[in-house]
């Protein structure tokens, strides 16, 4: 028996392991005495097995009232069953800012949606996921451009969103195929990065991007207008042009004769009711194999530095598209530690320092993100014109990247040239020049023989791995067989099951010819440089007997939409267009294609998709127009807030900070944090019934 006199030091002894053990427990990671890496989830394997196709219903009482103002994106309250588990009193809402004006405009009520789980209580979940997108596969033909993207970089080994297809009903009412995304937020970067992730970014060029009613931002003087593809053919022929432009850090890749500083539209910009198309002159010729523009494509990019990764000084209003889309709570010393990166990753390549470049750069996840990322030929990313689609990860002062919106891949943004889209140089890609530091987050790669030697190396791996042995076509035969019921009796779909066919067949032939042409570039055979190419062009993938727009393109593809005639480079016939089309830079869910409607003149701008938004009291309506600005531009308005949008990295609701859909911003301990505390307080809570027993056991005797 313990004797009286040694009790109070028992207990003192008991109580003050149990603090120990509680602060071990809550810091553990930080101290290094717990594992800090990827979390593993349950809905990992549920929702996200994407060997067959999952149901999802949502039950709501008013789903008429739901879709007349979906484009509120106010949430409502419904009850979701996936897979006949139901999850009870769910926020449910339109997604993707200006694609859901896009749906509208088509007499379609198919919007791309978002399920909150925890919007109404805080504990909802679906076995530890906290967001789900449900993609409408608008401009994507094939019904797996996204799909695939997301499966080659995740098991590339990039961190990537889950994905999987889901057929969607509406109390019991077949509404549709779509993709479930997992959303990239809480959940998302605790599985990949653990419970102390790192600072989140969702950069737009123009403000167009990143949370509810951007563009208020809009400034003509951003624009860069280089929007046109390569011209391979001419561009050579003006060096002396060529040669000026690679010493500007700030260029694009421009065609002969496009323009050095965008159009003046002070005066209320071009007139497209004019007999001249609203350009002096008569305007583009769409018939031309530029695509109407000197250059090909449309000659107007969108560039702010800090969307590009520059490195400018250290303000922080230089950096205020990267801030104000914050995705997580950000302080002074993340800013300052994010600036800094920047500047050592800027610097590095400018003096090829690679031990400075390695310090600001996951070097390892970079790299796998962009292999994958240049094999897909996305222009409407961040190594093309638009220069956004791309989430910033980071952590520790690395910088890393996480892909988003892939529905305009495989060379489908501008659909014009085949050829060139699948012999995209993979040391030049896409908007990328030779010896230009304008895309920081590529440039490094091709600024050391080192990089530049292992990234060849990782691209014969993912060629290896996904090619060789016959595994991307296998999937892509896969997938189609198993999704190809479902696109048949959609009822909602943006294609006919005919178009489905077609385009999947494209894509085989896409993907084939791109990887025949990689390996070339890797064996030294083709050029792997805009230059190499120029200068000789002889060995170049022939893919002129394929059509691009059949995958879907910007425009829709095949006739409906696009720029004018169906997409930016001059289209493929049928109405819309800009002007009077769409002028979409596109999210996941955007574009047009229905029955001819392609915009207009009148029709919608679409820009990018946004990032998550809470609703909030003082959001700003997104018909607001820019002083000075038409809110038709041009043909059309720029719905959803651009120009004359709202705040750009979205409403402060939501934790209060842009973007919302962080439920708490106050909190940062996470659910492995939460259960660390439950077993520390159940520790402190045997320890004080312990020191009570021997109390009463001292007081009997």
């Amino acid at each position: 028996m313990i004797s009286s006199k040694n009790i109070n030091k028992i207990c003192v002894f008991v109580l003050l392991i149990a603090v120990l053990v509680t602060v071990l427990f809550m810091n553990g990671s930080a101290l290094g005495l717990t594992e800090a890496g990827a979390i593993s989830f349950s809905y990992e394997d549920k929702l996200f097995d994407d060997s067959y196709v999952h149901t999802l219903n949502i039950e709501m009482d008013d789903w008429d009232s739901f879709i007349e103002t979906a484009t509120s994106e106010e949430y409502s309250t419904a009850n979701v069953t996936i897979d006949g588990e139901t999850i009870y009193n769910v926020g449910i809402r339109g997604k993707g800012n200006t694609s859901l004006s896009t749906v509208s405009q088509l007499d379609s009520e198919r919007y791309s949606l978002k399920i909150e789980f925890d919007a109404y209580e805080d504990s909802n979940n679906y076995y530890g996921l906290d967001k789900l997108c449900l993609n409408n596969l608008i401009q994507d033909y094939t019904m797996m451009k996204d799909y695939l993207a997301y499966k080659l970089m995740g098991e590339f080994g990039a961190s990537a969103p889950l994905v999987s297809f889901v057929y969607v009903t509406v109390n019991g009412e077949d509404w549709g195929l779509f993709l479930a995304v997992e959303a990239v937020e809480d959940s998302f970067l605790e599985r990949n990065y653990g419970s102390n992730f790192g600072d989140l970014y969702k950069p737009d060029t123009m403000s167009m991007g990143g949370g509810r009613g951007n563009g208020r931002d809009f400034d003509m003087d951003d624009f860069d207008f280089d929007f046109g593809k390569k011209d391979t053919e001419t561009e050579s022929e003006d060096t002396e042009s060529k040669d000026s432009e690679s010493k500007d850090s700030e260029s694009e890749k421009k065609g002969p004769g496009s323009f050095a500083k965008g159009p003046d539209f002070s005066g209320g910009g071009p007139d497209f009711n004019s007999e001249e198309g609203g350009f002096p002159g008569g305007g583009p010729d769409f018939d031309s194999k530029d695509g109407g523009f000197p250059g090909g494509g449309m000659p107007f990019g969108f560039g702010n530095n800090d969307a590009k990764l520059i490195y400018s000084d250290d303000d922080y209003d230089s950096y205020s598209t990267i801030f104000n889309s914050a995705k997580t709570p950000i302080s002074t010393s993340d800013k300052n530690r994010l600036i800094s990166a920047l500047k050592s990753l800027n610097e590095g390549i400018e003096n090829g320092d690679t031990e400075e470049i390695t310090s600001a750069v996951n070097v390892e996840e970079a790299m796998r993100y962009m292999v994958v990322h240049n094999f897909l030929v996305n222009g409407d990313s961040y190594t093309g014109s638009m220069i956004h689609n791309y989430y910033l990860y980071e952590e520790d002062g690395q910088l890393s990247m996480i892909p988003w919106d892939y529905n305009l891949a495989y060379g489908t943004f501008q659909a014009s040239d085949s050829t060139s889209a699948i012999n995209d140089p993979i040391d030049t890609p896409l908007q990328v020049t030779e010896d230009s530091t304008d895309r920081p987050m590529f440039s490094w790669i091709t600024s050391s023989d080192e990089y530049l030697e292992m990234y060849h190396e990782y691209y014969q791996e993912f060629l290896d791995q996904f090619y060789t042995n016959g595994y991307l076509t296998d999937l892509i035969d896969s997938t189609y067989n198993m999704i190809r019921d479902y696109v048949d009796k959609d009822p909602t779909k943006f294609c006919t099951t005919e178009e489905f066919d077609t385009a999947v067949e494209t894509m085989q032939q896409f993907v084939s010819l791109r990887c025949k042409s990689i390996q070339g570039q890797l064996d030294g055979t083709i050029p792997s440089t805009d230059a190499g190419q120029e200068a000789d062009s002889s060995s170049l993938i022939d893919a002129s007997g394929i059509t691009l727009s059949d995958m879907g393109s910007m425009g829709g593809g095949g006739g409906p939409g696009g720029f004018p005639g169906g997409d930016f480079s001059g289209g493929n016939g049928g109405p819309g267009g800009f002007p009077g089309g769409n002028n979409n830079s596109s999210d996941s869910e955007s574009g047009s294609r229905h029955s001819g409607r392609g915009g207009g003149p009148g029709g919608h701008g679409n820009r990018s998709e946004s990032s998550d938004k809470s609703t909030s009291d003082s959001e700003t309506t997104n018909s607001e127009s820019s002083e000075g600005f038409p809110s038709d531009f041009p043909g059309g308005d720029f719905e959803g807030g651009f120009p004359g949008g709202d705040f750009p990295g979205g409403d402060f609701s939501g934790g209060g900070f842009p973007g919302g859909d962080f439920p708490d911003a106050s909190s940062t301990v996470s659910t492995e944090g939460y259960i660390y505390l439950g077993v520390s307080a159940g520790v402190l809570l045997l320890a004080l019934v312990f020191a009570a027993l021997f109390k009463r056991r001292r007081g009997v005797h």
